[in-house]
């Protein structure tokens, strides 16, 4: 959202941040950047009022849940609006898989086709435009769900390139040390990863490594994450994490055995970018190398996980070769220069001509006919019912 936001920052867009969420000590500070932050109520029409003083150009919608609760009254408020839906990662793709796992089936045969992914592919053919952050999700909803490549804009993370220098100041092999691994522990996916490190993969390297450490970084950290915190075993739960870049730098390898999600995984791409080689999961590494060598190891199976971890952690060459490597990728595949005038020139040509482009996406004007009266009539009880009480 952050890089998103700064794309337009460029384009000299005035940005109203419109958020339902409650005040954070770890939330980004959006006035140093010019933003100007409302606060907004869901099932209210205060948001009517809001959204056609503002009369916005673009609306932007963080994933589809957002979409779904105020689409239609952007859409009926302020009908020109371009309305483009940032899906972050298919969360019906990210659900399926948690089912699979949950139910001990392959992930390749996820059942996908569940309310979730009607609900989130429905608000993909309302809007306008739907940034897509992996090449394979975007390939997922063309061929699988026959969702129209207009539809669809591929924006993955976006990266200033690494200087020179920055690659010279990045800590050697010998400077560091330890295992890492990091994410927000409030992610589904995050939470699992940690608590398979913790049963089955731990404990193997530990035998082999006696001396290393396992970090474990990410905020809002659930009980059950609290509780596995164990100084004897060097497992270490350290919370948030105020400086992200000090954290990957003093560490030698990221560990991420992620067994289900969706998307781009930050915490490799940020691995990347500080020089840590990384270990993780066939889940973990999609979309993030393409045709490019994996800066690191793709392992299933906990125990090829353990052995590659325990290699890689003592093999000087191959994890200097593995730091280049992911260097490589980052400028190959995440340059912020070599999306961004793209994403904007799509936008312009959206704006100057989207009755054409309205026309011809017959089935999301129904879709938001129809969704527009059960949203509409929905919200507006919820409304009543909570005027009254």
């Amino acid at each position: 959202m952050m890089q998103l936001l700064e794309l337009f920052i460029q384009n000299e867009y005035a940005i109203s941040f419109a958020t339902t969420a409650s005040d954070s000590e770890k939330a980004e500070d959006l006035f140093n950047y010019g933003i100007k932050t409302e606060n907004i109520a869901l099932n209210n029409s205060s948001f009517d009022f809001f959204i056609a003083e503002l009369n916005p150009a673009i609306v932007l919608f963080d994933r589809f849940i957002t979409e779904e609760q105020f689409g239609w009254r952007v859409a009926e408020q302020c009908p020109n609006a371009l309305r483009i839906l940032d899906t972050e990662d298919l969360h019906f793709l990210r659900k399926a898989r948690q089912v699979a796992v949950k139910e001990q089936v392959a992930i390749q045969e996820a059942n996908l086709h569940t309310e979730t992914a009607k609900r989130e592919i429905a608000s993909i053919f309302r809007c306008d435009l739907s940034l897509i952050i992996s090449e394979v999700e975007k390939e997922l909803l063309e061929e699988t769900f026959e969702v129209p490549s207009v539809l669809l804009h591929y924006l993955p993370f976006l990266v200033d390139p690494i200087s020179e220098e920055e690659r010279n100041q990045l800590p050697k092999f010998d400077e560091r040390i330890d295992f890492v691994t990091v994410g927000n522990l409030y992610h589904a996916p995050n939470v699992d990863s940690v608590k398979q490190l913790k049963k089955y993969i731990w404990p193997q390297i530990r035998k082999q490594l006696p001396d290393a450490q396992m970090l474990v970084y990410g905020a809002y950290a659930p009980q059950q994450i609290l509780e596995l915190h164990n100084e004897a075993e060097g497992f270490l739960i350290k919370g948030w994490a105020p400086d992200l870049s000090e954290v990957l730098k003093a560490a030698r390898i990221c560990l991420a055995p992620l067994r289900f999600g969706a998307g781009l995984k930050g915490k490799l791409l940020d691995a990347m970018r500080y020089g840590l080689p990384s270990v993780t999961t066939t889940i973990g590494a999609e979309g993030m190398y393409g045709e490019l060598p994996f800066p690191g190891h793709i392992a299933d199976d906990d125990e090829k996980f353990v052995t590659k971890a325990v290699q890689l952690y003592q093999n000087e060459t191959i994890w200097n070769d593995f730091q280049k490597q992911g260097i490589s990728i980052i400028e190959k595949r995440f340059l912020k220069e070599s999306f961004s005038k793209e994403f904007n020139a799509r936008l312009e040509d959206l704006k100057e001509n989207i009755d054409s482009y309205r026309k011809a996406n017959f089935v999301g004007q129904m879709l938001l006919h129809h969704s527009n009266q059960a949203s509409k009539y929905m919200n507006k009880w919820i409304e009543e019912k909570n005027r009254k009480q």
